[in-house]
């Protein structure tokens, strides 16, 4: 199946962005673009949009988090603990020339689908990076279609990106996969009181395949510990693969379409990772609505580096469960 936006990377690509040093090896030196290569664990795919963010009248930048996020990753030391043997680049969905509105969300929902549905059908783990949360719902599609099965998912958000269907957009992605039988259960943990309608508050607490919690239960009344939020969600999605969710714009001060002065930290949000894909049915990782540049002309230089830390864990805890590197 021909992907018509994707854009692929050959070896001088990854050449210019890689900083060599005598005596070290950097991720990049080793990762493989041969992504469909026995030894490849993890696929990475980039999606450069962030029409979905717009529809959903938020800031415009989303596009940008994927290529930032790569001069990360390329050039952080190769170990024993993650090699970059392991990983594989699928390339870039790059959607510039489409219009903002709703049918253009489909075209890039059908697009998202046929890739994620290629790397699934090959046995890796997809990781996406970039683009909006509307993201979310090609991606639970495609791993859905791939497995025949309906499959689960724990978002760290401070957002339920369940809206009503209203046409595609940011803040639909989850209804759209639950309604249309590719979601079965669905965990949130963090949303903030203040941007979730109480229609939806009190739909969802009726529904007994979605869980929540709110940021306010775990760090203002103390109710439940982080860690506690974070094992009452792989608990359960724990009958299904289930898709690792982080939506960036809960962390604190980071750049993304809708950034907050109060939420979770970096470290949090690297403790989340960790947790979850040492202990849940992982069927994939992504990361999203981060920029490092909005369209209100706000940038950031951390934000591809945050990713990169964030999917670094992710990939030497779901790759080396239960292995001693210390020794």
């Amino acid at each position: 199946m021909k992907n018509n936006n994707l854009k692929t990377y050959q070896q001088n690509d990854l050449v210019s962005i890689i900083k060599t040093r005598a005596g070290e090896t950097k991720l990049g030196e080793r990762i493989k673009l041969n992504w469909q290569a026995n030894e490849v664990e993890f696929v990475l795919l980039g999606i450069t949009e962030d029409i979905g963010v717009q529809v959903n009248r938020g800031i415009g930048g989303t596009h940008t988090a994927w290529i930032s996020f790569l001069n990360a990753f390329l050039n952080i030391q190769s170990t024993k603990v993650l090699s970059g043997n392991e990983i594989g680049i699928y390339g870039c969905l790059s959607f510039d020339d489409l219009k903002i509105s709703s049918e253009s969300i489909e075209i890039i929902d059908n697009e998202v689908v046929k890739a994620i549905l290629e790397i699934i059908n090959f046995g890796k783990t997809p990781v996406i990076i970039g683009g909006g949360h509307n993201n979310a719902y090609p991606i639970i599609k495609g791993v859905g279609i791939a497995k025949k099965q309906a499959i689960n998912a724990i978002n760290l958000d401070a957002h339920s990106d369940f809206r009503v269907k209203e046409g595609r957009h940011s803040g639909n992605g989850f209804r759209y996969a639950f309604n249309e039988g590719f979601l079965q259960k669905y965990s949130i943990i963090g949303l903030h009181e203040n941007y979730n309608s109480q229609v939806i508050i009190d739909e969802i607490s009726q529904n007994p395949s979605i869980q929540f919690c709110f940021w306010e239960d775990i760090f203002l009344r103390e109710k439940m510990t982080f860690k506690e939020a974070i094992l009452q969600a792989i608990e359960f999605t724990k009958s299904k693969p289930t898709g690792i969710e982080l939506d960036l714009d809960c962390i604190e001060n980071v750049l993304t379409s809708a950034m907050t002065p109060c939420g979770i930290s970096a470290t949090q949000a690297r403790q989340y990772i960790h947790q979850t894909s040492t202990l849940a049915n992982v069927a994939y990782l992504h990361i999203c609505e981060g920029a490092t540049q909005l369209a209100t002309g706000q940038t950031s230089i951390l934000t591809g580096k945050l990713i990169s830390y964030l999917v670094s864990d992710f990939m030497k805890v779901f790759n080396h469960r239960g292995t001693d590197f210390t020794n």
